[in-house]
């Protein structure tokens, strides 16, 4: 796998940066974007035979086109594509606005969408290929208040990524939704962690969580994202990689707490509700 090339989206902070720099200090070839290409070369380094920095809108598919482009005729080939940027948005469903949802959806959903469009040609020429797509333990269960648009962003990824691996397993491509807990990355700051514009003093328990997620939370997340990045380069060595690749004890936790919440609803309304056939 040292000689693969890895594609990897939001390289400049949170998990993607953290990939990125854990990949190339392993021998791997790494094409990493971010929408300022300086700033990933200030982080990370300039151009060379190992790493390509690219700038790269997501929601322009030609800016992306031309990023694949150059990414196949710098390294020869795509192996393995990550879909990690994204950002996160606080609120109320009745605070958030159609601009600042659909946004969310742009970035989240559409961007990672249009990454898959323009990859997949050069993975089914070579008959193989892994797509990772970071979610969030937000993409599995969404009981937090304040946001629920955010993780709508993530249950499509979810979703998408499931019927995605059906799809290409008979060209011999994997893909695998990345469900991570807390990680202690710059994911809580403001640089990344949106709260709407328009704020409705009805709403306390809303800014309860937002405070606690900016003010407690961030900085002392338990997760290791290197940690993070190890298991994911793992799952890309596995012959049988999992659809669904939970990451970090809380994210277990959770997960295991919703798997046992759907168990109980199922079993309330059984008999009504499967005594429904003409």
């Amino acid at each position: 796998m040292k000689n693969k090339t890895w594609f990897v989206t939001g390289a400049s902070k949170g998990l993607g940066l953290t990939l990125v720099k854990k990949l190339l200090a392993d021998g791997y070839q790494v094409a990493a974007t971010s929408r300022d290409v300086k700033s990933l070369e200030d982080i990370i380094g300039s151009r060379n035979e190992n790493f390509l920095p690219l700038q790269v809108v997501l929601t322009d598919e030609t800016s992306l086109e031309k990023a694949i482009k150059e990414t196949v005729e710098h390294f020869g080939t795509i192996d393995v594509a990550v879909n990690n940027a994204g950002y996160g948005l606080t609120g109320a469903l009745e605070e958030l606005t159609d601009a600042e949802s659909r946004q969310n959806f742009d970035v989240n959903v559409f961007g990672s969408l249009n990454v898959i469009r323009k990859v997949l040609p050069v993975m089914r020429r070579q008959s193989s290929g892994h797509i990772f797509n970071i979610s969030s333990i937000g993409g599995f269960t969404g009981a937090f208040p304040g946001f629920g648009i955010y993780c709508a962003t993530k249950f499509a990824v979810q979703g998408f990524t499931e019927s995605l691996a059906a799809e290409i397993k008979p060209f011999g491509i994997h893909a695998t939704v990345v469900l991570p807990g807390y990680f202690r990355t710059n994911f809580l700051e403001s640089s990344s962690l949106n709260v709407p514009a328009r704020q409705m003093e009805e709403y306390k328990n809303v800014r309860e969580v937002e405070e606690l997620h900016q003010q407690s939370i961030n900085g002392n997340q338990p997760g290791d994202p290197l940690k993070a990045a190890e298991v994911m380069i793992n799952a890309a060595l596995d012959a049988e990689p999992p659809v669904m690749l939970f990451l970090g004890a809380d994210a277990y936790k959770l997960a295991e707490e919703k798997i046992k919440q759907v168990e109980k609803d199922l079993q309330k309304y059984r008999k009504l509700a499967t005594d429904t056939a003409f």
